[in-house]
């Protein structure tokens, strides 16, 4: 796992838009794994920003989404889906067959999981995953006691992660308490993943990630398992790090070794 701490929300979304304006750059049929919630607007801003300024094209990209609401119809303004349109979709050259989500209204959701399962295999698999990371460690809806090797599903969330939430829908209106989401296994299948943490309510959950045991109790610790992990932090995410230091030297030493390669 390698483990980048930048000095704030903003120069993080930087690092991590970098990492996907190089995947796209290099195979402009990437496939793409995509993350909802705060954190990664900023990242998708900045991949507007590439495509509109004709450094970027999406034309031939592929996406799969982590997860969906289970109840809510795609255009419905708290789905996921609708989220992505807004968010990155509608701004790009992308086409909208080749926008996965996972489909919330589906009359039946089991099916709809390991149909979604096959969508991914059939394109090739994911080149290039990003995740978000909750307060209680979860990755994609994938809470605390998931299991390390499962498959997209339907989950129950936790009342941390249904508060959590509660902020984007309004006292009278309908929150899902079930979702579809990626399973660990299947987030762990992509070749490369890159996580973004900010904000010291982060913290705890990045040191469980990083520094913990490998545990269902923290779903993202399953990152020590994945080969090409980056975890990209702010000083505030990075704070209760017992290895901070070292990280940033591993870091160093990498950026230098990069430099050497012609590869920064």
């Amino acid at each position: 796992m390698q483990v980048v701490i930048k000095p704030n929300a903003a120069a993080v979304a930087e690092y991590g838009a970098a990492i996907f304006i190089r995947q796209i750059t290099q195979k402009p049929n990437s496939v793409l794994g995509l993350a909802t919630g705060s954190t990664p607007v900023a990242l998708y801003q900045q991949l507007i920003n590439a495509y509109q300024n004709r450094k970027l094209s999406f034309s031939q990209i592929k996406t799969f989404n982590l997860d969906e609401y289970l109840g809510l119809a795609a255009e419905h303004p708290q789905s996921y889906r609708y989220f992505m349109q807004q968010q990155l979709f509608n701004h790009l050259d992308i086409k909208p067959e080749n926008t996965a989500v996972p489909a919330g209204s589906a009359a039946d959701p089991l099916k709809a999981c390991q149909d979604y399962e096959q969508q991914i295999l059939n394109a090739g698999g994911i080149d290039l995953q990003l995740l978000g990371l909750g307060r209680n460690g979860h990755i994609g809806f994938n809470e605390p006691s998931s299991g390390l090797r499962s498959r997209t599903r339907i989950k129950t969330l936790t009342k941390e992660t249904i508060a959590d939430n509660a902020r984007f829908f309004s006292a009278d209106e309908y929150q899902p308490h079930l979702s579809i989401t990626m399973g660990i296994g299947t987030i762990l299948d992509a070749r490369k993943v890159v996580l973004l943490a900010t904000g010291e309510s982060k913290a705890a959950a990045v040191t469980a990630m990083i520094e913990g045991p490998l545990s269902a109790s923290c779903p993202a610790s399953a990152l020590q398992l994945h080969q090409n992990a980056v975890v990209v932090l702010d000083e505030a995410a990075a704070s209760q790090l017992a290895n901070i230091d070292f990280y940033r030297h591993i870091e160093q030493e990498n950026e230098q070794l990069l430099a050497r390669l012609g590869r920064s």
